[in-house]
């Protein structure tokens, strides 16, 4: 077949590289420069121990509470806008403790199928993308948060995730060149993490050497249709006849999917990250610092630091305020890493596309069959990538899916 996907960030690489190898044609659209979307500031952090979805109870409470901190990590940007206020009612209807139950073993066979596809890619050689299997830190300096860590915790390993939980001083034995000053962690050491934006440049070399066709600054314009069915996709350059589609937009993926009838609960959510050159080897395993929900993951030499969670629309500008929260919260876990407020230009930000129950979009469309969507992994974007790309080429080919497909329908909440 003849195959366009809209979209090239990971979700849309991954595809490519699934429906490649599986022998279609294959045309990446991608509406900007491929290295300023949203998987390469990513904090590269693999993540099978991430089992409970963003909808969960006590979350609303607490996002509340944050929102009245302009450096809090979660911020909904208040505005009149008919989809964000569907969008939170349903996180309403689903931040429930029987959604949650439901959606652990959904996520966790997701996440290590995507696990196993790194360790093949790594191990193929077609891509190099630093891989590294050390695990996962979630840090804490509080009881409250001990508590709920310790519940996770549990919660991980009945459903088959190892999950260790570490006092201060052996989170501390285990980053020896750097002092970490927190009351204890919890440490997955199944997880990995990887160098998103080497990723990212190293598929697309790849792929373009298997003749996939990857355009950058070629935004769809159109979806032109027949009788149900998507014949071809109009860009500024003309039309591109297809046999099918892959909507992969990320956090615009709604606009396209609007143009198929379907109203697709989806926000963005905005995250930073920067760069601290040459601070890589003094923190050896990726870390959440919990209370901040900020991340620190090194990066060949360098480190990098992310977080927030900020809804606000397609808005792409920098909030320093956020940005100012990451970097205040960093040296109450790491006291001896420097770390200064970066230069504004210099601050990475991107949009992660949102669903309201936590769970992805990934299956065909029943009132277009020869559309698949493939968005809404809020977070976890390219530790889901590899395992979604598989799904979608395993449903254009029409071969049995590696996992049942049916609670990650795109049209769940039509």
């Amino acid at each position: 077949m003849t195959i366009g996907i809209i979209g090239g960030g990971i979700i849309g690489l991954c595809s490519a590289y699934y429906l490649q190898q599986a022998g279609h044609r294959v045309t990446v659209f991608n509406s900007g420069p491929l290295l300023d979307g949203c998987s390469m500031g990513n904090a590269g952090m693999i993540v099978p121990s991430h089992i409970v979805p963003l909808a969960q109870p006590g979350m609303i409470a607490k996002g509340m509470r944050w929102m009245l901190r302009s450096t809090s990590p979660f911020y909904i940007k208040p505005r009149l806008n008919a989809d964000l206020l569907r969008w939170g009612w349903l996180f309403y209807q689903h931040a429930t403790p029987e959604h949650v139950e439901r959606s652990i073993p959904v996520l966790r066979d997701l996440s290590l199928l995507s696990k196993r596809l790194y360790q093949n890619l790594a191990q193929s050689g077609n891509v190099d993308f630093g891989w590294h299997e050390r695990g996962l830190l979630m840090l804490y300096k509080t009881a409250t948060a001990e508590h709920e860590m310790a519940e996770e915790a549990d919660l991980a390993n009945h459903a088959g995730v190892e999950a260790l939980i570490l006092n201060g001083q052996q989170v501390q034995d285990r980053e020896p060149n750097t002092r970490v000053e927190v009351r204890g962690g919890v440490l997955f050491p199944g997880d990995a993490h990887l160098n998103p934006g080497q990723l990212v440049q190293s598929l697309v070399v790849f792929l373009r050497a298997q003749g996939v066709e990857v355009l950058e600054n070629t935004p769809v314009l159109e979806l032109q249709k027949t009788n149900g069915r998507v014949t071809a996709l109009r860009t500024e350059a003309g039309e591109h006849p297809v046999d099918a589609v892959v909507v992969a937009g990320g956090a615009w993926s709604a606009e396209m999917a609007r143009q198929l009838g379907l109203r697709l609960p989806l926000q963005g959510g905005k995250g930073y990250s920067f760069m601290i050159d040459g601070a890589g080897p003094s923190v050896q395993i990726p870390a959440i610092m919990l209370e901040a929900r900020a991340t620190a993951t090194p990066v060949g030499l360098n480190l990098r630091f992310a977080g927030t969670l900020e809804v606000a629309g397609t808005d792409l500008r920098v909030n320093p305020n956020r940005v100012r929260g990451i970097v205040q919260s960093i040296n109450n876990y790491y006291p001896d890493i420097p770390v200064q407020m970066p230069q504004i230009e210099s601050v990475w930000r991107g949009l992660r596309p949102c669903s309201p129950d936590g769970l992805p979009y990934i299956g065909r469309l029943k009132t277009h069959e020869n559309v698949v969507l493939a968005t809404g992994h809020g977070m976890m974007g390219i530790s889901l990538g590899p395992a979604t790309g598989k799904l979608v080429a395993e449903t254009l080919t029409g071969t049995q899916t590696s996992l049942d497909l049916n609670v990650f329908n795109p049209e769940r909440f039509a």
